[in-house]
């Protein structure tokens, strides 16, 4: 047993941490509002009133919020949890921002207290059954330390250094906002020249884009197309030129409702309207 702070309980911490509570781990959680961790107090876990004292004594710190600036005023603050971890802490950040980011907090940890870059691919249904990718970057010792609660929550993958992780995981997100805009066009060719949209899905589902006609029709699913806009302007500004993800971004940018999940993009509806 592990005793787990989790900063951040949102639509993929909340699942996380009641995941990590059946695992049979002591899990204290804090959210910037309190009523998103509220809940999982029914599922057995401690709810902080502060960063600090979520991650008092805890063995395994984990990380998801939305970006980088939440990151920072979570860790370092005026309330800061830095300076109450523990040595021999790990802190696991999941939040999925850049590479260049990540080298920066774990730089500013305290002495003592590892660090382990380890974002997720896989939404909320995959967080609630175990199966997220999980994108490590950082030291075998600190994997290891981190190994017996991130395999409670899906399959591990080394990346390399501090970073690794995050890099890796804006390449995943490239290919799937890339991908879910190609299907679009691909639909809003299809509807033109008249073809069935079911048709259309069945023929696509069976080459390149299978893999973006799976997750628009997954149950579930949720990440919102302002998380995904958000990843690609990161990703954007990390790269020389990647002209594709640029159009992908100005559809997500120009979709009516930014908190509706990405296959929103390839609705019948808002194909009609293309």
């Amino acid at each position: 047993m592990k005793i787990i702070a989790v900063l951040g309980t949102g639509r993929m911490g909340t699942p996380i941490a009641r995941r990590l509570l059946a695992g049979g781990h002591r899990v204290t959680v804090w959210n910037r509002s309190p009523a998103r961790s509220e809940p999982l107090a029914a599922n057995g876990a401690t709810v902080a009133e502060s960063p600090p004292a979520a991650v008092d004594g805890a063995d395994v710190v984990i990380v998801m919020l939305t970006d980088a600036d939440a990151v920072e005023a979570v860790l370092f603050g005026p309330d800061g949890a830095a300076a109450a971890l523990r040595p021999g802490a790990v802190v696991v950040q999941m939040s999925t921002i850049g590479p260049d980011e990540v080298r920066a907090v774990a730089g500013r940890l305290p002495a003592g207290v590892s660090f382990l870059d380890a974002p997720v691919g896989g939404s909320v249904n995959a967080a609630r059954a175990g199966r997220l990718a999980i994108f490590a970057g950082g030291s075998a010792d600190a994997l290891e330390s981190a190994a017996p609660v991130l395999e409670q929550l899906g399959s591990v993958r080394h990346c390399g250094p501090i970073g690794a992780g995050a890099a890796v995981k804006l390449v995943a997100n490239t290919g799937l906002v890339t991908a879910v805009a190609g299907l679009r066009d691909a639909l809003t060719v299809a509807a033109a020249l008249g073809v069935d949209r079911q048709t259309a899905l069945d023929v696509l589902g069976r080459g390149p884009l299978a893999s973006a006609v799976e997750r628009v029709g997954a149950p579930g699913a949720s990440f919102a197309v302002a998380l995904a806009a958000k990843d690609a302007r990161l990703a954007l500004r990390l790269s020389a030129s990647a002209p594709a993800l640029e159009a992908a971004l100005d559809l997500m940018q120009a979709a009516p409702d930014q908190d509706a999940d990405l296959s929103s993009l390839v609705s019948a509806d808002s194909v009609k309207e293309s």
